[in-house]
């Protein structure tokens, strides 16, 4: 008989993401999200999963609602348990899963990106709602639609060329000079790091990230079979001997970093692109949120310093359905990623993008004036949690759109599942860091309306008493507390 497969315990969390979140006794809502995970193969036969007692512990919950859910698939025959043996996905003609089924490489964003009733989504770090400025530019992009006797057929695999122009100046007015041949438009930043990936990275490869970082990058290398290795953010010494390793890609948020909030000095980016270079390193610099500083200024980014290859995206300040990013460049890296680009979609929709390049003159006013209101709302989410929850630590961010919160005891993962039946989605930390450490962080983002961070925080603190009365993860009694 085939062994069972160990199925780790952070991977298994990941996938069941929201199971608590409707209504109805615990130990069926995660029979039934354990059931979904079997039949769509994303648990394959033979996946030994947690025994009872670890499981109950990272989410939060008693003993025995694991120990009722394992049982009921047991009769549905989804799941086999043995004495002293452990319990495993049923063979594939007990359990019937769904043929061709391909396991989702980023639970994440199916169980976090959607909105569910009666829940705040702090999970997710975007603007709440599209500025003005938006719908004004979508009316003068319909009036810039060519003609239908114009020849124009639509396609534009590397971009519209007003706006890999317009983008191309921008650069070039920030003090690097940027002709619109190293300009690649895509459909969000999202797809400009998976495009990048694509390029550079082949499974058993190595690419060093921050840690934390933002966890869509760590998703994609993860999908490209990449090893991660993370670096502390800002420590030169470190970045230089991993540096020094050579790599096959490094990977950098350094302006507003997602999740802390801190810009590297112009001294440090400088070092680490020299370094980089050296060693023939490539380096992403991830400039999504780059235009999101409190203070109004968008430091230079890494190419200002020398070699390095810039993403950038209109999601984080103008909204995030406007789903338009771009890759800056050199020529030759773009012409590769345009190749890939046009097998997936054959170039981002037109009129987004004639939107974006109506957009491009205001957009300084808009991320001001984005960045002061984020500012005004960082404040109040300090001010809530320090009033709520004032054994909670963190430091104030100096951009961008969350804080980086440490619980004073217990494991984030835990707690996130408590706040989750107390009408919350937060993110745990270990989400973000490649090593699979921060277990005792939460990402909270800073980026909705007062009265909801108000909301937020007060249904916070009252996950969080619960979960502190009952002595933080895996007490028994914790299941007659919050259902």
């Amino acid at each position: 008989m085939t062994e069972p497969i160990p199925w780790p315990v952070d991977r298994l969390v990941a996938q069941l993401g929201r199971w608590s979140v409707s209504r109805g006794p615990l130990y069926l809502l995660l029979a039934e999200r354990l059931r979904q995970l079997i039949d769509s193969g994303q648990l394959p036969p033979r996946a030994a999963l947690p025994p009872d007692r670890v499981l109950a512990e990272r989410l939060a919950v008693g003993r025995t609602t694991v120990v009722a859910a394992y049982d009921r698939l047991r009769q549905e025959h989804k799941l086999e348990r043995h004495q002293g043996r452990g319990t495993w996905v049923a063979p594939a003609v007990l359990s019937g899963p769904r043929p061709g089924a391909v396991p989702l490489a980023n639970p994440m964003f199916v169980n976090y990106l959607e909105p569910v009733e009666g829940v705040i989504p702090l999970a997710c770090t975007a603007p709440h709602g599209p500025p003005p400025e938006l719908a004004r530019a979508y009316r003068r992009a319909v009036d810039r639609l060519p003609g239908p006797d114009s020849g124009d057929i639509g396609y534009h695999p590397t971009g519209h060329p007003a706006l890999r122009s317009a983008l191309a100046e921008r650069y070039t007015l920030r003090g690097v000079p940027t002709t619109p041949e190293q300009i690649l438009v895509t459909t969000g930043g999202q797809q400009a790091l998976a495009l990048l990936t694509r390029l550079f990275v082949g499974p058993g490869d190595t690419v060093l990230v921050q840690g934390p970082t933002y966890p869509g990058a760590l998703e994609l290398f993860r999908d490209a079979a990449a090893v991660l290795e993370p670096v502390p953010g800002d420590d030169v010494a470190a970045w230089t001997r991993a540096l020094a390793t050579r790599p096959r890609l490094a990977y950098l948020n350094p302006t507003n970093h997602n999740p802390t909030g801190t810009t590297m000095s112009a001294l440090t980016r400088r070092r680490l692109v020299e370094v980089a270079a050296a060693q023939g390193v490539p380096l992403i610099d991830d400039e999504v949120l780059a235009g999101l500083s409190f203070d109004g200024e968008q430091p230079g980014g890494l190419a200002a310093h020398g070699p390095a290859i810039t993403v950038g995206s209109f999601s984080k300040v103008v909204w995030g359905g406007l789903r338009t990013g771009w890759v800056r460049a050199s020529e030759s890296d773009i012409a590769q990623l345009a190749r890939i680009k046009a097998i997936h979609d054959l170039g981002s929709a037109a009129l987004e993008q004639l939107a974006a390049v109506e957009l491009m003159p205001v957009l300084d006013d808009v991320s001001r004036r984005r960045g002061a209101e984020l500012l005004r709302r960082h404040d109040h989410l300090c001010a809530e949690l320090t009033g709520s929850l004032p054994q909670w630590d963190f430091r104030p961010a100096d951009g961008g759109q969350c804080l980086w919160v440490r619980l004073p005891r217990g494991d984030a993962s835990g707690f996130a599942q408590v706040a989750l039946r107390y009408g919350v989605a937060v993110l745990p930390g270990t989400a973000l860091d490649a090593s699979g450490g921060s277990t005792d962080r939460l990402r909270i983002p800073f980026t909705a309306p007062p009265e909801e961070i108000s909301d937020a925080v007060g249904r916070l603190a009252e996950a969080w008493d619960a979960y502190r009365r009952v002595g933080g993860p895996a007490p028994a009694s914790l299941h007659a507390i919050v259902v």
